[in-house]
């Protein structure tokens, strides 16, 4: 099955069924992004807006782009507030949004899909104004390589989602590549011990002006 005919089956389910990571990824977006002023937010793989809701606590315009239109139709019956906008967009082409436009761009659960790292880095480069933040929320390579990947349930089983295992190097040498500067990553785990590997890894990257 295909990524986006995946996740528009998936759409119906996707906030209500069991999902550690989804869970947590939550956690992570809020606990990192509560340090940091924003206005006008682009957030790549919105969904469902699980992650737009608290971002309009914060924020005064948020464009959310995603290639699931099931994924899309949840977000806009859920998040009805004027300041917010959701796009059909595949982020593996030109993103049709004004450059300079965010002071925060957002991707969460989104970039294990996208093969390409370097044109997803690209296009954030130039979305984002003087000094923006790149945040980037994703399964730990550490869980891939043991299998882990994204998956849900069906009535005739589990269906497991194509996935690009992406090394914490390939994350850091594209943001360098394409001007920007790493300022946080941090690991994140089920519970407190630690003694398990971390299922997700977060990034806060800043937008270095080119000389």
């Amino acid at each position: 099955m295909s990524i986006e005919k995946a996740y528009n089956s998936w759409a119906d389910q996707y906030d209500s069924n069991d999902n550690k990571t989804r869970d947590l990824d939550a956690k992570a977006t809020i606990e990192t992004l509560s340090k940091y002023r924003f206005t006008n937010v682009l957030e790549l793989g919105c969904g469902t807006g699980k992650n737009t809701q608290w971002l309009l606590t914060k924020a005064e315009r948020i464009i959310g782009l995603d290639f699931s239109l099931e994924m899309l139709n949840h977000a806009k019956r859920k998040i009805t507030d004027r300041r917010v906008e959701f796009k059909l967009a595949d982020l593996t082409k030109e993103w049709d949004i004004e450059n300079q436009f965010a002071d925060l761009v957002t991707s969460s659960l989104t970039l294990e899909h996208i093969d390409d790292l370097n044109h997803i880095f690209n296009q954030a480069y130039q979305k984002l104004s003087e000094n923006g933040i790149f945040f980037i929320s994703e399964l730990h390579p550490f869980k891939q390589y043991t299998g882990s990947k994204a998956k849900y349930k069906t009535e005739s089983g589990e269906e497991e989602l194509e996935v690009y295992t992406h090394h914490l190097s390939d994350y850091l040498d594209n943001a360098l590549r394409n001007g920007f500067k790493l300022l946080v990553v941090n690991e994140w785990f089920d519970d407190k011990t630690r003694n398990e590997l971390p299922r997700l890894v977060t990034f806060v990257f800043n937008k270095r002006i080119k000389k």
